[in-house]
């Protein structure tokens, strides 16, 4: 049985940087960036923690392929995306927390 992936954007406070990423556990590892649980990691040092986007798939391979979609697109396609489920760009993780 396959289990179901999501797919993120998180940012930094000033909306500068733009990290796509994917898991199977979406609560997790959003917490694991605010928190910097890997100190060393791209969005630790760049200090990105704001989530402002997230679709979840069936599969984690949907998942996966939609990452490398929007991975492969540039920062304008990004900004779209992002603002078209949340065009004031709020932290997403008060939604999210309560799961």
């Amino acid at each position: 049985m396959n289990k179901g992936g999501c797919v993120y954007i998180i940012t930094n406070k000033n909306f500068t940087v733009l990290y796509t990423g994917v898991t199977s556990d979406l609560i997790l590892r959003i917490q694991q960036h605010k928190e910097k649980f890997y100190p060393d990691s791209f969005t630790a040092k760049y200090n990105c923690f704001i989530l402002v986007y997230y679709k979840f798939f069936p599969s984690i391979e949907e998942a996966i392929f939609e990452e490398k979609r929007i991975k492969a697109g540039n920062r304008a396609k990004k900004i779209k995306l992002i603002e078209g489920v949340n065009p004031d760009w709020n932290d997403l993780w008060e939604e999210i927390k309560q799961w």
